[in-house]
């Protein structure tokens, strides 16, 4: 089959099918591995975080969204720069909430013979690290925008 061909029936090239494909061999897996030992508790996790997700969380997503955009009186561009951090360090709390919560603690500690009293500050500081980053970006894109609209201006 030409390559046309098949990208007119694939939708995309032939080695984005390969690497599709591993990625689902890799998946399946890590799936049989992780389900090898508690798998009802892997199992009821997965189902009660996607049914929070779902029933809970995504409305307050919704509404934070909808109240920081009615309290900083910024171009919706900014208020980027406060969601994707945001995001991110929720989902590390929503993956790691356990042991950072320290509930899980002597768990994993028996598990994976390591202290699980580290979770809670690095959460705390790759949150911190998230939000400097995501200021720092900002202020380079505010600059840039701002050099850009003084060309405009000088321009004219």
């Amino acid at each position: 089959m030409k390559s046309s061909v098949f990208r007119r029936r694939y939708g995309d090239s032939p080695p984005h099918l390969l690497l599709l494909l591993g990625s689902f061999a890799l998946t399946a897996y890590a799936g049989v591995r992780l389900l090898r030992g508690d798998w009802l508790g892997i199992v009821l996790w997965f189902v009660g975080a996607a049914v929070l997700h779902d029933l809970v969380l995504l409305p307050l997503y919704g509404l934070a969204d909808r109240a920081l955009r009615r309290a900083v009186p910024a171009p919706a561009s900014y208020v980027t720069f406060v969601r994707v951090p945001a995001f991110v360090s929720g989902l590390l709390l929503l993956v790691w909430f356990p042991l950072i919560a320290g509930t899980q603690r002597s768990r994993y500690e028996r598990a994976a013979g390591l202290s699980a009293d580290v979770f809670l500050p690095r959460w705390l500081l790759i949150t911190a690290g998230l939000f400097a980053v995501s200021a720092l970006w900002l202020s380079v894109r505010a600059a840039v925008w701002r050099a850009r609209a003084r060309r405009r201006d000088a321009g004219s």
